[in-house]
């Protein structure tokens, strides 16, 4: 089935076409809730666990949602992503749990599988293993300013346009530009300081 036939059966209820949509959706929208969420909250939360969570979230909603194109999927995705990390950031900040009750790290299909999606959005991997390969590049997004972290996200990850990003971040297209192009230059300059580069 093509993406546009996926789409419009996925509109009609089709449950098949809405698992391929999800499934198709699943490695960034993992990829944006490892970036959005922060070390803190990963120590305590699984990131597969919380994209099933949105998963489900959406499917609930979806009579309400309108679906013309794999973008507004995309969008409403992320968008109930950033509520969901919200609510369980909140959720720890105030019951403090304790971290010995911390989820374990990324397996190694998980962590090729961001790696594959990182690449394509940044930078080419140079290591060898996957999962250091993620975990650098998380630090070194997790270190922007929020400006150039929401502009990279939303453009590299969810696939916005400029104007669009300029939408939601209420900034000028230029001003978009500048933050990926800053934004993009420090991720560089991070990484390579990582690998001892420089």
């Amino acid at each position: 089935m093509d993406l546009h036939t996926t789409i419009s059966a996925a509109a009609a209820g089709d449950a098949n076409a809405l698992n391929a949509l999800f499934e198709r959706n699943l490695p960034l929208l993992e990829a944006f809730l490892r970036v959005r969420a922060g070390r803190a909250l990963q120590a305590r939360e699984s990131i597969r666990d919380l994209a099933q969570s949105v998963c489900r979230e959406v499917l609930g909603d979806w009579e309400k949602i309108e679906l013309r194109s794999e973008k507004e999927f995309r969008n409403y995705l992320f968008l109930e992503a950033g509520r969901k990390i919200l609510k369980k950031a909140r959720f720890h900040a105030q019951e403090r749990r304790d971290a010995r009750r911390e989820a374990g790290s990324l397996d190694t299909d998980e962590a090729e599988t961001l790696r594959g999606v990182y690449a394509s959005v940044l930078t080419p991997s140079r290591c060898a293993d996957a999962r250091e390969e993620v975990a650098a590049i998380e630090d070194a997004i997790a270190e922007l300013p929020e400006a150039q972290r929401d502009a990279i996200t939303l453009t590299r990850l969810l696939g916005l346009t400029t104007a669009e990003a300029a939408v939601e971040l209420e900034v000028s297209e230029s001003a978009v530009r500048g933050l990926i192009a800053r934004g993009l230059a420090r991720i560089a300059a991070l990484r390579s300081a990582q690998r001892g580069e420089g």
